[in-house]
């Protein structure tokens, strides 16, 4: 979705609410992130990222730049490498949607799962540095990053199991007699619930992070 922004408006925002930032501004966007469109701002002295909700009817509780920013921001003295949230802007009027700011990292993405182009010595030790990461999120100390209030507690599967059904109904366009099946099954066989609780990501694959531009 190519979805341009009103340079003037974010760069008046921007200049004040993102300490040192040069309204001297372009904008560019970014083919990935589209769930949440993503853009590049280029300033004079460093270059920013925006990500803002998309436009039109959402289904609900998707698109939360809100959470984004919040969880980013509290991992940032832990272990889980996350880039600096500068600035989050609730005031829709500015460019028509929530957004936030953050610093720009400069890195290497991938977008096919095989890794054609490295060495199978590469492909190993980037997979190992995903499965490092995994476990840092997993191991995040809710209580002392301040995100014991980010979910609810209990019951994790049911409630997510519940979630995407209402999703696939809100957006389904045709009747999938498999689907129905699997929804029933899955609801029928729902494990009990074991009172653990940790941080989770929801779409934790490899074309959503950023490698470092030589090492894995």
């Amino acid at each position: 979705m190519r979805l341009p922004l009103d340079a003037a408006a974010v760069g008046n925002w921007c200049h004040d609410h993102v300490s040192g930032f040069n309204s001297d501004l372009r904008i560019s966007q970014f083919s990935g992130g589209q769930s949440n469109p993503t853009y590049k701002l280029s300033t004079p002295d460093r270059s920013y990222v925006l990500r803002r909700k998309p436009p039109g009817q959402l289904l609900k509780s998707a698109h939360a730049v809100d959470r984004e920013f919040r969880v980013q921001r509290a991992l940032q003295s832990s272990d889980v490498p996350v880039a600096q949230m500068l600035a989050y802007c609730e005031d829709e009027s500015v460019i028509g949607a929530e957004f936030y700011i953050m610093e720009m990292i400069e890195g290497r993405s991938f977008d096919q799962p095989s890794l054609p182009d490295l060495s199978k010595n590469e492909r190993g030790a980037l997979i190992d540095a995903m499965n490092l990461v995994l476990t840092e999120i997993h191991s995040v100390d809710l209580a002392r990053s301040g995100l014991s209030d980010f979910g609810p507690e209990g019951h994790y599967c049911q409630r997510q199991t519940e979630r995407w059904c209402k999703q696939y109904r809100a957006s389904q366009t045709e009747d999938i007699t498999e689907m129905d099946a699997l929804m029933d099954w899955l609801g029928e066989n729902m494990p009990d619930d074991d009172g653990q609780r940790t941080l989770v990501h929801g779409d934790y694959r490899l074309d959503n992070l950023i490698f470092h531009e030589h090492e894995p």
